[in-house]
This record gives C-alpha cells, sequence and structure tokens, in this order.
C-alpha cells in the first residue's frame, strides 16, 4: 500500500470511528480533547459533530488552516509532555473523548511515544469516557472496544475507560 492510501485508509478510519462514536459520546458528560491539532481537519469535524461541547486541543505550534485554530483559552501549546499535565492540572480526569493522531513514520518512536502516552492521558480521561488513538496505548483501566463496521482491524484503536 502506498503512503497515500495508507494516509487515505487512516483518515476514514479515523472519520468512522468518531462518527460510531457519537451518541456514546453525546450521553457522556466532560469536555472532548484532540491531541494533535494538525492542520485542523479532525478538530473541525469534532466541532461539527459535537456543537456547543467543549473542545481542548493540544499542539505544539499552531499551523492549522485558519478557520480551525481554537480560542486561546481551549488551547494547550507546547510539547505534549509539559502540555499534558498542565491540562491535568487545569481540567482533572473528566474528558469524555480524548483523540490522538500524534506520531511519525518511524515506528520505533511510536512505540517509545505510546509507553508514555497513555498513562499521561489517562491523567485527563473521565470514568466511563473514550480514548480513540492511531496506535496503541496500554492503560490498565482502558478496555479495548472492537473496531467499527468498514474499519480494519488494528487501523485505529477505541477503548472505554473505567
Amino acid at each position: 500500500m502506498s503512503r497515500l492510501d495508507s494516509f487515505i485508509a487512516r483518515m476514514h478510519a479515523q472519520r468512522d470511528c468518531l462518527n460510531f462514536l457519537k451518541r456514546a459520546i453525546d450521553a457522556q458528560p466532560g469536555p472532548l480533547l484532540e491531541v494533535g491539532l494538525g492542520n485542523g481537519r479532525t478538530y473541525d469535524h469534532l466541532r461539527e459533530l459535537f456543537p456547543g461541547r467543549d473542545i481542548y486541543v493540544f499542539e505544539r505550534k499552531v499551523a492549522a488552516h485558519p478557520d480551525c485554530i481554537p480560542p486561546p483559552e481551549r488551547l494547550f501549546l507546547g510539547d505534549a509532555h509539559e502540555a499534558i499535565p498542565r491540562a491535568a492540572r487545569q481540567l482533572g480526569a473528566t474528558a469524555a473523548l480524548i483523540h490522538t493522531d500524534l506520531g511519525t513514520g518511524d515506528h520505533a518512536a511510536n512505540m517509545a511515544m505510546g509507553e508514555w502516552l497513555g498513562p499521561a492521558l489517562d491523567l485527563l480521561a473521565g470514568s466511563g469516557g473514550y480514548v480513540l488513538a492511531n496506535q496503541e496505548l496500554n492503560v490498565a483501566r482502558w478496555r479495548r472496544l472492537p473496531e467499527p463496521p468498514g474499519v480494519p482491524e488494528g487501523r485505529y484503536f477505541l477503548y472505554r475507560v473505567a
């Protein structure tokens, strides 16, 4: 599969997983967290799916489309190692949804990142909430959910927080 085809498949899986979780997240109190703004596509989709919900975004340096930049009070700028603990102190473990799409093409680096990312995000995950990630994250109180229909196994990872 070409890198373009892989990207398209990942975007389809991401969208399908978010759409699949919509009803469950609607019933769950708490903010939504987008970890990794990129150019803002997923943030824009979250705003459309969940109008009126508080959506907090994490980004090292904003380079998104101008229409897809969150307001300053909803943006945690800086390295994730620092921004996630800062957000945990401010928000606590209240998130109804955490979506993370961090990483690079370097599998070893992504695996190393996942080792600290899951436990760090757990500080923000509300009980009964959901985590949607582009990589496998191992956190004791998260239960892995099956992929929605049409999403290939292992393409995206869904978790329910105990």
